[in-house]
């Protein structure tokens, strides 16, 4: 790849999603902490340098900084924290309060070139704010090039150097011309080379798994969904026969899943596969536990208690655990390479991972979004009804179920699950829908059967839109078929007597409700 860019992440939940949209528009991008040195990010060589927002004031005791010499490096992008710390190295202010501004906002262009190349002077576009802190003026040496109605600086660029700052997010989809702006960036200024693509990634990690791995057995965490499909494929185009898939029944499966992964995996992948029956291990590992986390990091010490015991039944010595770890599961469970970003929630192979376990990971997608993975898979010739899955959590129905998880909670969640899903199916809209699954509430509700009172629980149900899970929208489902889904899990799911929609977006709640 002739071009790349260095994204420094300042601590922002977004920084993900700029990495995101700069390998949309086909360029390579890496993130890093922003405690890279100096000499680092020469010798790195970057086409371009990023740098994230955040959620510190840059006057915060232990807020992100950087060398000035950054500047002058490659050509800088500062974005929110970014232009904020760009306006303190620079010498202008930044002014804590008073300026704030969160969700969609309108600026004004102030000047229709460089990163605003394509605009009119005076033009109007919506965009997405997320801070608290403001610049009045541009500092020294600076052009104001965009502003908005609660800030008079929304974007400024040094008068002759390509060093760009603005207040929004572009990265963020609410951003209407987001990736306009970050592809003037990237080829307005920058110069770089649209090279990076599905084909050229999968290269680059077939040569470092055959690297890592030598001549020794590997085994992967095969769930049948499509993060460890997709991985398994990369990693068996590596290393062939070396790779031996485990699948295990948790007992905390959809219904018939097994059976499904048994004959699709078989069918399609032509990998070595081992199933472990395991349901007892794993509903005993977490029993009596209703404490979300406590439950992930149970669940995530018995998959590696299992999968190293996996090895003697497939008859292979392992040294060598391929996961389908995707970048939303490391970004809301630790910060992304060192950086300073906030922990939203362990995710069961991430922060649920046992400190000693005796494999080495490899995690080829770890860097990668949903959709890039399903591109990936596409280019490794996965068939599109395996590459287009909904996502389906590791830990499995277990987060689904509120509270304690038992055996009777996962049969009637499993059933109410099994509706659903058939019901969108048959509506034509699960193609529309990024996830969709039912959640078991730890609540029962009064109803009436027959005449009778009922007092019996209560399924929600939760459907998003999205691109990369990072931010989602609750789908707006036609109503004759929301109805149709309630009557007949109240109808044939026994102990149910009531259903819910949840039309909740991400932010504020997460997509999964534990």
């Amino acid at each position: 790849m002739s071009s790349r860019i260095l994204i420094l992440d300042c601590g922002s939940q977004f920084t993900q999603l700029i990495a995101r949209r700069v390998r949309e528009a086909r360029v390579y991008s890496e993130i890093h902490p922003p405690t890279r040195s100096l000499e680092w990010i020469r010798e790195w060589k970057p086409t371009g340098i990023i740098l994230s927002g955040g959620p510190n004031s840059v006057t915060d005791e232990g807020a992100p900084t950087f060398d000035r010499g950054i500047l002058d490096v490659a050509p800088v992008l500062g974005v929110c924290y970014g232009l904020q710390w760009i306006t303190h190295a620079e010498g202008g202010k930044v002014v804590a309060g008073g300026g704030r501004e969160y969700g969609r906002a309108e600026i004004t262009v102030e000047e229709p070139a460089g990163m605003f190349a394509g605009f009119e002077k005076g033009e109007k576009t919506t965009v997405w704010m997320s801070h608290g802190d403001h610049v009045e003026a541009p500092p020294p040496g600076y052009v104001l090039t965009a502003g908005s109605a609660g800030n008079v600086v929304a974007g400024f660029r040094h008068a002759t150097k390509p060093v760009h700052a603005i207040q929004f997010h572009s990265e963020v989809a609410h951003t209407v011309r987001g990736a306009e702006i970050i592809a003037n960036f990237l080829f307005g200024v920058c110069h770089a080379e649209p090279d990076w693509t599905p084909g050229s990634f999968i290269e680059h990690e077939i040569a470092k798994i055959r690297e890592m791995v030598g001549s020794k057995n590997v085994i992967c965490g095969l769930s049948g969904g499509v993060d460890s499909s997709v991985a398994a494929a990369l990693v068996h185009r590596a290393i062939g026969d070396q790779l031996t898939c485990v699948f295990v029944d948790t007992g905390l499966l959809r219904l018939h899943e097994r059976e499904q992964v048994e004959r699709t995996m078989g069918q399609h992948l032509g990998i070595k596969l081992v199933t472990v029956r395991a349901e007892r291990r794993f509903l005993d590992s977490h029993a009596g536990e209703a404490e979300p986390e406590k439950q992930r990091r149970a669940i995530g010490h018995t998959f590696i208690d299992v999968f190293e015991d996996a090895p003697a039944q497939a008859g292979e010595h392992a040294e060598f655990l391929v996961q389908g770890t995707l970048y939303p599961d490391v970004i809301e469970s630790t910060s992304a390479k060192g950086g300073p970003s906030a922990t939203i929630k362990t995710h069961h192979n991430v922060g649920g991972l046992k400190p000693d376990m005796k494999f080495k990971l490899i995690e080829p997608l770890r860097e990668l979004f949903k959709d890039e993975v399903r591109n990936v898979g596409r280019e490794l010739g996965l068939p599109e009804e395996m590459v287009g899955r909904h996502p389906f959590p590791g830990p499995g129905l277990a987060i689904r179920v509120l509270g304690e998880v038992t055996e009777a909670a996962l049969d009637t969640l499993r059933r109410a699950d099994a509706i659903y899903l058939d019901e969108i199916r048959a509506a034509g809209l699960y193609n529309d829908i990024w996830q969709a699954f039912a959640v078991f509430l730890p609540v029962r509700s009064v109803g009436v059967m027959g005449d009778y009172r009922t007092y019996e629980h209560v399924i929600a149900l939760r459907a998003v839109t999205s691109t990369d899970g990072m931010t989602a929208d609750w789908f707006a489902f036609p109503h004759e078929v929301l109805g149709r889904i309630s009557n007949r899990i109240i109808n044939e799911v026994p102990g149910v007597n009531r259903v819910v929609y949840d039309v909740s977006s991400k932010p504020p709640a997460t997509i999964e409700w534990e």
